[in-house]
């Protein structure tokens, strides 16, 4: 049964701002909040509007699944548990999947009308987990210095990744090979991205720093 959050994003933009610029979890909780601002104005725009930002949560929310599981979730593995990780992980390959087969509708069809509620509403549970387990688990577990160079590696990785959902390596573990190996992979099967992306990827670093 999904969780239900509240509207107002207030707090979580107040705990941002408390944090460091670059530790990593200011750094999510800023992206989590456009996340959820995003998905509303895909719901309440049309046109080149809602292509706009539909573009820009894709792009989102496909960086931010491939620098999470390569830099940020092993350290929530470290400090939530394996069992937490796994299941943010299987989240994340579910939610990637779903991504892949919206990309490709017509975003004022009827089969996407119904299709991106649900999508919303499992990516917002899925955040909201993050945020009430992953990144407590982070503040208490990892030191400041720690949680701001991993914030500064999150961001790095985010700069390579991947625009466009890749659901095969969505998920999977990176303990089989190396970080960098990880998101050759990602960013190779994602290829060719568009053209419009790097402008999208500027403007959200530009949002979380």
């Amino acid at each position: 049964m999904s969780a239900q959050f509240p509207v107002d994003d207030e707090p979580r933009r107040e705990k941002a701002a408390e944090l460091p610029d670059d530790d990593v979890v200011a750094i999510l909780l800023r992206q989590h909040s456009r996340v959820r601002a995003l998905f509303g104005e895909v719901r309440g725009a049309e046109g080149a509007r809602k292509q706009d930002a539909s573009n820009e949560l894709r792009a989102l929310l496909a960086v931010q699944e491939t620098a999470e599981e390569m830099i940020a979730r092993p350290a929530a593995k470290d400090t939530a548990g394996e069992g937490e990780a796994h299941a943010r992980n299987a989240e994340e390959q579910k939610a990637s999947k779903v991504l892949a087969e919206l990309e490709k509708m017509d975003l004022s069809s009827q089969e996407f009308d119904v299709r991106f509620p649900q999508f919303q509403q499992d990516v917002l549970a899925h955040a909201g987990r993050e945020e009430a387990v992953e990144f407590p688990a982070l503040e208490s577990g990892c030191t400041p210095e720690q949680r701001q160079t991993t914030g500064r590696r999150l961001l790095t990785a985010e700069r390579a990744a991947p625009t466009h959902p890749h659901p095969t390596t969505a998920g999977s573990p990176v303990a089989s090979h190396s970080p960098a190996q990880h998101l050759s992979d990602r960013t190779q099967a994602a290829l060719p991205t568009g053209s419009g992306d790097s402008g999208i990827l500027l403007n959200l670093h530009k949002a979380a720093v």
